[in-house]
């Protein structure tokens, strides 16, 4: 997959650097995938959850972090919509970010 904005990753690990190894190994993996659907998603990492609107939601760190990617499984691409602590992830309308 091609995934858009690794520079938004970047900047969220230099302020919580607990999540920078979790944040590059996600990376890494999503990077070499050729998801075809929220299925193969799933295949990859079950604990993801699958919002609607073509999104994603990935549990970074054991669950400390939320990474939601909107993906269009069509041209290979995923998009990062947000990446925040649970607290910041329950002010957002995940379907609309």
């Amino acid at each position: 997959m091609r995934i858009i904005a690794r520079y938004t990753l970047n900047e969220f690990s230099l302020k919580h650097s607990d999540s920078k190894s979790h944040l590059d190994t996600w990376w890494k993996i999503a990077k070499k995938a050729t998801w075809s659907s929220p299925i193969a998603v799933k295949q990859t990492f079950p604990k993801a959850s699958i919002v609607g609107n073509n999104r994603v939601v990935f549990n970074i760190k054991g669950g400390h972090y939320r990474l939601v990617v909107k993906f269009q499984y069509k041209y290979g691409r995923g998009f990062l919509r947000f990446i925040g602590t649970h607290t910041d992830y329950d002010q957002i309308d995940v379907t609309e970010v």
